[in-house]
């Protein structure tokens, strides 16, 4: 299945000894190193959505409009409701120095109402309706909202660019195969009168195709382990400079899974390359008969 990467010397020096020229193997590198780096993105993304969803999913808030006169007897409430692990009422002065972002000094105030703020974590399945209905029974216009609901716009956006990061990674490899056609082509042109010679002393198109085939995985080769290495290193010091990144994705990275999607892929380029190479010749060798 594999013959084809092994040939006599004498059968290479008919494609020339030349090896890793031309713009093949740039070309493969440069998409290697933007796929590495595209992928990685999404790899990234999907990560973060997933530690961030799972973070909030069972997360809610209590708010309470002007104030929280009845606060002690709701927190009481959520504590004993069951269903619910954790209770943390926000305190006022955390609340007033959150507004102070936007109103300045005015957020100081005692004449500004802040609303009490109440966040709680329940298990799945808890009846958040039937607390909802013991919250107002003693504070009326008190509402519940889970977490989920103000970060959907978010998650959605994060999943429509995971889907985007992979549409480019898609688009990307079939530019390659694109590039490996060409390279193909202009290598068969190249040498058509070797080719001539061959066929006139019965050589097959296959042990023909199996001399540009192992030329253009070769190159291929070369060029996605160049362009992964560099994509690599391009997000080691991304990594490494940007020590905020950990508090924006809530410290969510790479998995092993997902550094195992990075490595394979520029053997999946390499393998593609191959298999677009071979039939790339072979169409155009039978083009000639």
């Amino acid at each position: 299945m594999f013959d084809w990467l092994f040939v006599v010397p004498a059968d290479r020096r008919l494609l020339g000894t030349s090896r890793f020229r031309g713009p093949t193997p740039w070309v493969i590198a440069i998409m290697s190193f933007s796929i590495v780096l595209i992928a990685a993105t999404g790899l990234a993304l999907a990560s973060t959505a997933g530690s961030l969803t799972r973070a909030i999913e069972t997360r809610y808030a209590l708010e309470v409009p002007n104030g929280g006169d009845n606060l002690d007897a709701l927190v009481g409430l959520l504590k004993s409701a069951a269903g619910v692990t954790s209770v943390e009422a926000v305190p006022e002065g955390e609340m007033r120095r959150t507004l102070a972002r936007w109103l300045g000094p005015e957020a100081e105030s005692t004449d500004l109402p802040v609303p009490a703020l109440v966040n709680f974590d329940a298990r799945p399945g808890t009846d958040i309706a039937a607390i909802q209905r013991r919250v107002q029974a003693i504070a009326p216009g008190a509402q519940i909202s889970a977490h989920q609901d103000h970060v959907e716009p978010l998650l959605r956006s994060m999943h429509a660019l995971q889907w985007l990061a992979f549409g480019l990674v898609l688009l990307l490899g079939a530019a390659a195969a694109a590039a490996v056609v060409l390279a193909a082509r202009g290598a068969l042109d190249t040498h058509r009168f070797t080719i001539e010679v061959m066929h006139g002393i019965g050589a097959t198109d296959l042990q023909l195709t199996h001399l540009f085939q192992r030329k253009i995985a070769l190159d291929a080769l070369v060029g996605s382990l160049a362009g992964a290495a560099a994509g690599a290193l391009v997000l080691i010091l991304l990594a490494s400079g940007a020590s905020f990144a950990g508090e924006l994705t809530g410290g969510a990275t790479l998995s092993a899974v997902d550094l195992l999607i990075l490595l394979l892929l520029p053997f999946a380029l390499t393998a593609l390359a191959t298999w677009v190479a071979r039939m790339a010749v072979l169409a155009a060798l039978r083009e000639t008969l």
